[in-house]
């Protein structure tokens, strides 16, 4: 099967996945539907804005966290303490549902992906998708992630809260099992980020540094006006970025406060948009439609007095005028030193035609 993500980044092309999560659990009580019908929803206003895939997470809270997990989040917008507990209220989906909702996705044409959490949910993932994603939380997690790399699929790594060692550690340790594209997501586990504490210039260092990889981001700050952190991201060599999505930021819960919805997306993708119009091509030459200006805006060769037949030409009959329809100033050598074939009056633009070879 192929992947919507790895094909449009290894074109070049930016890749915007919706990272549904679990907020579908609380657009659900919200708007008086089922969990599966929120989700679908939100896949659907997904799609409906141009995102290119959506991303869910698949775990149960008995095996992901231990009863005495302590919050790492702002628990002025969730106010769960314990990662257990929080867990627990959103871990009612497995494979029959992810079944439902990638048949969903087929139907509007829009990637469908969850990560895995654990051993259960990384097998029976594994006929429902592309691509493997790896949390932060994983990635020192060394035994899961060679289960992972070991299914053969490209892998989606975030690299939130790791130093150098350990991420170079990771990627050695899927390379040497799985052969396939790695997208490195720069991402800082602190939710929500602060604008400043984005720091995306380390995309700029994993390019460098991983010249074989696609690099990407994954984004935890809340969304701003312009897209600019996004945007900023892709300009510094992300090609795939990764944002929760939500059908209401203003919700408490455990994505809410600092995700997309779809009018952010629309904006971030807009903004995409505008940044590939204006970036053009990389080759050095003149564009087409620069070849008027270029004609009309350049210089001649001018004679600056009568040049009568038989005068030989030289610097003192010479001078420089728009536009550029005749003898380029830099050809002035070819110039000098030739007899004029007939008068050529003041303020003529030279033609190779009008002296003798």
């Amino acid at each position: 099967m192929k992947s919507q993500i790895i094909e449009r980044a290894m074109e070049e092309k930016f890749v915007l996945i919706a990272e549904i999560g679990v907020n579908y659990y609380d657009i659900a009580e919200k708007f008086n539907m089922t969990s599966m019908e929120a989700a679908k929803l939100m896949i659907k206003k997904a799609k409906e804005v141009g995102i290119h895939a959506v991303k869910f997470q698949s775990y149960k809270a008995d095996t992901l966290a231990a009863k005495e997990s302590p919050s790492y989040w702002d628990t002025t917008e969730e106010p769960t303490t314990s990662q257990h507990e929080l867990f627990k209220k959103f871990d009612s989906f497995s494979y029959n549902e992810y079944r439902e909702l990638l048949e969903y996705c087929n139907e509007l044409g829009i990637e469908f992906l969850s990560t895995a959490f654990d051993i259960e949910s990384a097998d029976y993932l594994y006929d429902l998708m592309n691509v493997y994603k790896i949390s932060s939380s994983d990635l020192n997690n060394l035994p899961f992630v060679e289960y992972q790399a070991k299914k053969g699929k490209s892998i989606l790594l975030s690299v939130g809260a790791s130093n150098e060692e350990e991420i170079e550690k990771t990627i050695q340790l899927i390379r040497k099992h799985n052969s396939e594209p790695i997208v490195l997501l720069h991402c800082v586990l602190e939710y929500p980020t602060p604008f400043e504490h984005a720091n995306l210039n380390r995309i700029v260092t994993l390019k460098n540094k991983y010249p074989k990889v696609i690099i990407g981001y994954s984004d935890h700050t809340k969304p701003d006006e312009d897209a600019d952190v996004i945007k900023t991201a892709y300009n510094l060599g992300a090609k795939v970025v990764e944002k929760h999505f939500t059908l209401d930021k203003s919700l408490q819960g455990n994505d809410h406060y600092h995700a997309m919805d779809p009018k952010d997306a629309s904006r971030i993708l807009k903004g995409i948009d505008f940044i590939d119009g204006i970036r053009g091509s990389y080759d050095i030459k003149c564009l087409d439609t620069e070849l008027t200006s270029r004609k009309n805006a350049r210089r001649s060769l001018v004679a600056n007095r009568n040049i009568e037949k038989g005068d030989i030409v030289n610097r003192e009959m010479l001078t420089f005028k728009r536009p550029g329809t005749g003898i380029s100033p830099s050809e002035i050598n070819n110039v000098v030193g030739k007899i004029a074939k007939n008068t050529i009056t003041e303020d003529s633009i030279l033609q190779y035609e009008m002296i003798e070879e």
